[in-house]
């Protein structure tokens, strides 16, 4: 078995058995730095494994689209774990792992959410469909070209070349484009998993939730899967984000020892930013809506700095 496959199997289990704990872990945190207890890291696990015991309830007049679309959620994130590199340089699937392929990848799954709060027919289903459209008509387009900014040193936008080259030149992570890229992949991230500033994860209320407002007829076992994508989603975001500027610890080699030292380095890297994050959000209040694109379109122009910057300081 090739170190791509042997990676993309034990990425793929970890993405999906290690998110709800990580999303545990961030609530934890926050909670913490609120002055209260906290539910516990594996409460996420006992809230999904609740949901699926529960008897799945489909809105009336609703079509295929509503129950696809947890099914899309689920299955995009879970290809994406298994072919970009995490725990080892290798792909299981090289020309899968393509800049572009992953990000339209992750953008079907986002598109098969919004189609599914639009099928409902409810105001609160468009309303949240309609915001999500909004974000991503930005932050789709960022994450691209920041990503993109990496690409260009290293003449490929295969996403295991460009970690490959980040570890064998470490200097390039203190270059301009680099930190230009990170800051753009930064916001991007925030909006892409609908975190503070951008939305919060915990509100339901009507006027301002955007990811909840698209997921209210969700109900059982769909949810479930709806919930579970989420934290995968999370979990990939903040991998890639680690591993694209700290590649440090990711298996070369498909040797036990080696690929054990990728999954921990991992898990570390991926802990440490979802800590950060939450530790954050807790500090900063969510913007208004018609603030967001400002956010957006700023961290658009920082990465299309990345790229002159990458073309002219290379």
């Amino acid at each position: 078995m090739s170190v791509g496959v042997v990676g993309g199997i034990v990425q793929a289990v970890l993405v999906l058995a290690g998110s709800p704990v990580l999303v545990g872990v961030m609530r934890q945190v926050r909670a913490r730095l609120e002055g209260r207890a906290g539910a516990g890291i594996w409460q996420p696990w006992w809230d999904l494994r609740k949901l699926l015991r529960k008897e799945p309830i489909t809105p009336r007049g609703t079509s295929w689209v509503f129950a696809v679309a947890p099914l899309a959620l689920v299955a995009t994130a879970l290809v994406v774990s298994v072919v970009v590199p995490f725990v080892t340089t290798a792909s299981a699937m090289r020309p899968a792992a393509d800049l572009f392929a992953v990000v339209a990848l992750l953008a079907l799954g986002t598109v098969a959410l919004a189609l599914a709060g639009l099928d409902t027919g409810t105001a609160f289903g468009g309303m949240g469909a309609s915001r999500e459209m909004t974000i991503i008509a930005l932050v789709e387009p960022t994450l691209l070209v920041a990503i993109f900014a990496l690409s260009v040193r290293v003449g490929s936008t295969n996403l295991a070349d460009i970690i490959t080259s980040t570890l064998d030149d470490p200097a390039r992570v203190i270059s301009p484009a680099s930190l230009l890229a990170a800051v753009a992949l930064i916001v991007v991230i925030v909006a892409e998993t609908g975190r503070l500033p951008v939305d919060n994860p915990s509100t339901h209320l009507e006027l301002t939730m955007v990811r909840e407002a698209m997921t209210l007829e969700y109900a059982g076992p769909d949810l479930a899967l709806v919930e579970l994508a989420s934290a995968m989603r999370l979990s990939v975001f903040l991998a890639l984000l680690a591993n694209l500027f700290l590649p440090w610890g990711i298996a070369t080699s498909g040797t036990p020892l080696a690929v054990g030292i990728g999954v921990l380095a991992l898990v570390v890297k991926v802990v440490v930013l979802g800590v950060v994050l939450a530790a954050g959000e807790v500090f900063v209040a969510k913007l208004r809506l018609f603030r967001v694109p400002e956010l957006l379109a700023g961290s658009f122009l920082l990465s299309i700095l990345a790229v002159a910057a990458s073309f002219f300081l290379a």
